[in-house]
């Protein structure tokens, strides 16, 4: 049963620090992988429309994901 439990200040202002080091973990790896590539993502995939390229980087974003959401958890 779900009680008010989520809303005690400890709880609920943990709750939102957790998601903010959460999107930062995330916004970093982004980042990382980004610099690590030979070329500009963002570039390759809304300019030149690299359909292949955006499914690969969506699928890595949603994996890093994943696997913050893990270790936060």
């Amino acid at each position: 049963m779900l009680g008010i439990e989520w809303l005690k200040p400890g709880v609920f202002f943990g709750s939102i620090l957790y998601a903010l080091i959460g999107v930062g973990v995330f916004w970093l790896s982004f980042l990382i992988v980004d610099k690590l590539t030979p070329y500009d993502l963002w570039g390759e995939i809304v300019d030149k429309k690299n359909v292949a390229l955006a499914i690969v980087v969506g699928s890595m974003a949603i994996a890093i994901g994943l696997i913050v959401a893990a270790a936060i958890h």
